[in-house]
């Protein structure tokens, strides 16, 4: 994932706050909710862009756990003191443990931060494989707890897997985290900032493509179906398609980062982070929800 959020939040919240709100009195109505891919927009939501600016998740145990986000804002000092500086889109198992994805500017390794239901947190550290790149942009748990995907930065026709840390015994925070499979896609995705399981073999994702050739589209809103449910021992396939055009609505012109995304297996309402541009990520970035139908 590049710097260009974090730089922009930075910029803005050192002085110009105050500029920002005084310069976004627009008058511009949101567009009307449609369906599209499936997909119909429901309502939507402001996203803080210390706190809620790179990902999100919903968290079933707990019961009534509140929906967990990710943004600059929410890297400890600790965390980001030993270079972990960025973090991704994070999940959270149907067992309770949270997880979220952290990269940092240099090195050879990525690392997943383990929050168990009981509280307590652990680090767990992957040390990159020959042509893996170093961004740690999301991770999805499968249904079964067992398997963690995550992907990487870029154009790729892959998607990584590892055994869930904390949740799969074969994983120790004071071991290497092995990546033992790879989800190979049938067509190139670019820029991919979040993915969810809507199913033990779909996966619904945001993608932040600024360039639209792979599918006519920019920032697309992808559905991955997978041959089969990952197991750790082989590679499987996954079919891409492009359902629709995440909402692209803002006060401010300029390019939009599309972020993470989270569908709650309970209410069936699939939620991403669209973040505006300029000094608009300050007011009108939102988390847009969608219902399927």
């Amino acid at each position: 994932m590049p710097a260009s959020l974090r730089q922009r939040c930075h910029v803005v919240l050192a002085g110009l706050v105050t500029l920002a709100t005084a310069a976004v009195v627009s008058l511009a109505a949101p567009a009307p909710a449609g369906a599209a891919g499936g997909w119909t927009e429901t309502g939507s939501d402001r996203a803080d862009p210390l706190t809620e600016s790179q990902g999100l998740t919903s968290v079933e145990v707990p019961a009534n756990s509140p929906n967990r986000y990710t943004g600059i804002g929410t890297v400890p000092l600790g965390v980001s003191a030993r270079g972990w500086n960025h973090v991704g889109d994070p999940d959270a198992s149907y067992d309770g443990y949270y997880i979220e994805p952290y990269q940092r500017d240099s090195g050879n390794s990525k690392m997943y931060r383990v929050q168990a239901p009981g509280g307590a947190w652990s680090e767990y550290v992957h040390t990159l494989g020959p042509g893996e790149a170093l961004n740690n942009s999301w991770d999805a748990i499968s249904p079964d707890g067992r398997w963690m995907l995550s992907g990487e930065w870029g154009t790729m026709t892959r998607l990584l897997v590892f055994p869930t840390p904390a949740v799969n015994p074969s994983t120790s925070p004071s071991a290497n985290l092995p990546q033992v499979s790879a989800v190979r896609l049938d067509h190139a995705v670019r820029d991919v900032q979040g993915c969810d399981f809507s199913g033990p073999t779909t996966l619904l994702c945001s993608s932040d493509d600024p360039d639209g050739s792979l599918f006519g589209l920019t920032k697309p809103l992808l559905r991955i179906d997978l041959s089969a449910a990952p197991n750790g021992t082989a590679d499987v396939s996954g079919h891409v398609t492009a359902l629709r055009q995440l909402p692209l609505r803002s006060s401010c012109s300029g390019s939009f980062e599309a972020e993470g995304i989270d569908y709650d297996r309970r209410s069936g309402v699939l939620r991403v982070i669209v973040v505006s541009p300029g000094f608009c990520v300050l007011t009108d970035s939102k988390t847009y929800k969608f219902a399927q139908g």
